[in-house]
């Protein structure tokens, strides 16, 4: 992530060292407590968030949680509602590589800047996860919508945006969720890898290796 620089009006001078912060906005998994603190030791909370003209979607192959995967998608006459966390450099890096996004491209999300509008209604500028290729959609397991509303109650998102979030399709996983990240390489790939699509069924498991050798 590249770095935001947050102006506070009548910041002393010793603060200046600390206004550079990373403001992401959180919409899907990363909203729950449990999880952001487990990959961002020091991320700082700052409230509710909305994105207006766009919704939540999923797409693609969890390979945690089964089902699919998270994203942004426009869908004017709607609000996405997320929360925002100040990052660190470090605690950003770690998000990055826990979220699967690489700076040529090729990872399961990007880097989108967009402007959002807190509590009080003023714009924040910040950078959100978006998927890159997307597909047909693919309806998230129980488990997992059952993990992102929990961490939308604990950010105290609007009532009506949780009824939206638990009226959303849903599967029950296939496996026992949520796997390692570790259980989740030894299973499945990523059905958004182009180059990795001859080596998956259309279950996302691994048909064979990339010596050509049966898994």
């Amino acid at each position: 992530m590249q770095p935001i620089t947050v102006r506070t009006k009548g910041a002393a001078p010793q603060d200046a060292p600390t206004a550079r912060r990373i403001i992401h906005f959180a919409y899907g998994s990363n909203m729950n407590p449990e999880q952001i603190h487990q990959r961002c030791t020091g991320a700082e909370v700052l409230g509710p968030a909305r994105l207006p003209g766009h919704a939540l979607g999923f797409f693609g192959n969890n390979r945690l949680w089964d089902g699919g995967l998270e994203t942004v998608v426009p869908a004017p006459g709607h609000t996405l509602w997320g929360v925002l966390y100040a990052l660190g450099h470090t605690d950003a890096d770690s998000l990055d590589a826990w979220q699967g996004v690489r700076l040529n491209g090729t990872g399961e999300y990007f880097h989108s800047p967009a402007t959002v509008f807190d509590e009080r209604g003023e714009g924040r500028f910040a950078v959100l996860y978006k998927k890159d290729l997307l597909g047909e959609p693919v309806p998230p397991s129980r488990e997992y919508l059952g993990f992102i509303l929990d961490g939308a109650r604990a950010r105290g998102l609007p009532e009506y945006y949780l009824r939206e979030l638990a009226a959303l399709p849903r599967t029950p996983a296939r496996f026992i969720v949520p796997r390692s990240p570790a259980e989740a390489r030894e299973g499945t790939l990523s059905t958004s890898c182009p180059d990795c699509a001859s080596l998956i069924d259309e279950n996302g498991r691994l048909i064979e290796d990339i010596s050509g050798r049966a898994s």
